[in-house]
């Protein structure tokens, strides 16, 4: 078969409800889509699945079955194939390729914050781009939207997000933000790459944190606990970055955002095999916790994201809200399922584990 391709604007025409989008925003969902292939015999999907991706056909044909009955051939190019294929889940069949097979696939809630976005719009994107003539990731938009908090927030909000930012050059070497520092503004990368470090009595230098790209977020945490910055941000190329005041930032993504639960509520998501997160220090984790909790300290949220499952749901607490309120912020951003648990430790009264006196 050919090598996958990217996808264009009249492509994208061609399916519903792609075609009725704004030339605009064809454009820039076009840019983060491509033709994929199937070989002949392979699944597509299986019957029962919960695969969060929107199919549709570009050429060949697949088979729809349900059990052992087929019960539609789809060939590309048709109109039956305009439509994208079992959209609901989970799957109501499983879909064979017959035939060499080309398709396209979209994030199901990106697609579904790109529709809304389009439709719900009070302006359209090329008046927000021309705040920011001569730019050129002229889809920046678009790259933020597949930021998974934002699905997750109403698209007023979304519009009041982009018309409130404003975009900051930076060079490769500046400091973006200091540890230490107060924060005044959250940040989006639009072009180029960021170096996450913290300082710590044994290194001075920093420990190395993380490292970030076009399309990741930060200084959230300081912000929404109202502490000091806990990293330095250096840029490791040229870029560019969109930034948000404070105020605008709580009010416009952060308290949309946030679950809280009470203990109650917490105790019913653990039952059903959510987990609790520590997000304090280690001192204070041994000293009193919650039986059974995982600890990951606030400041290593982002450098432990791959010891947390994405198929579990989290409970985050400290002692306030605070700290646990901020770690939730940064696990949502990055598609986790997070609660935060209100008034944080005062509010458990029974499941908490003492340290030993020595």
């Amino acid at each position: 078969m050919s090598e996958e391709r990217a996808a264009d604007v009249a492509l994208l025409k061609r399916f519903t409800p792609l075609a009725g989008m704004k030339q605009e925003n064809q454009a820039s969902l076009a840019r983060k889509v491509i033709v994929r292939q199937l070989d002949p015999g392979r699944l597509l999907f299986k019957e029962g699945d919960n695969d969060k991706h929107t199919y549709w056909i570009v050429s060949g044909s697949v088979e729809l079955r349900e059990g052992d009955q087929v019960v539609a051939i789809v060939q590309g190019g048709t109109p039956e194939a305009r439509s994208p294929l079992s959209p609901k889940n989970p799957r109501s069949c499983s879909a064979r390729a017959l035939e060499p097979l080309e398709y396209l696939s979209i994030d199901s809630e990106l697609l579904d914050v790109m529709i809304t976005w389009d439709q719900t719009g009070t302006y359209e994107v090329s008046e927000l781009q021309a705040q920011f003539e001569g730019v050129a990731e002229d889809d920046w938009m678009t790259t933020l939207l597949q930021n998974r908090a934002l699905h997750r927030i109403p698209p007023a909000k979304i519009q009041a997000i982009f018309m409130r930012m404003q975009r900051m050059p930076f060079r490769a070497g500046e400091v973006v933000i200091q540890q230490g520092s107060d924060g005044h503004f959250f940040y989006a990368i639009i072009s180029g790459r960021c170096v996450v470090t913290r300082e710590t009595p044994l290194n001075k230098d920093g420990i190395k944190l993380a490292e970030l790209g076009v399309g990741d977020t930060f200084g959230e945490e300081a912000l929404i606990s109202e502490s000091k910055r806990n990293a330095t941000v250096v840029m490791l190329t040229d870029g560019v970055l969109m930034r948000l005041k404070k105020q605008d930032f709580r009010e416009l993504m952060n308290e949309p955002l946030l679950q809280w639960v009470d203990y109650e509520k917490a105790r019913q998501i653990i039952d059903k095999g959510g987990k609790w997160l520590d997000v304090r220090l280690p001192s204070e984790h041994q000293n009193l916790a919650v039986e059974g909790s995982a600890n990951i300290p606030l400041y290593f949220i982002r450098l432990k994201l791959s010891t947390l499952n994405k198929g579990t749901k989290y409970v985050v607490y400290c002692d306030t809200g605070r700290r646990s309120s901020a770690a939730a912020y940064i696990l949502l951003e990055r598609g986790f399922d997070a609660y935060v648990l209100q008034d944080g430790l005062s509010s458990v009264d029974t499941g908490l584990r003492r340290a030993t006196p020595t």
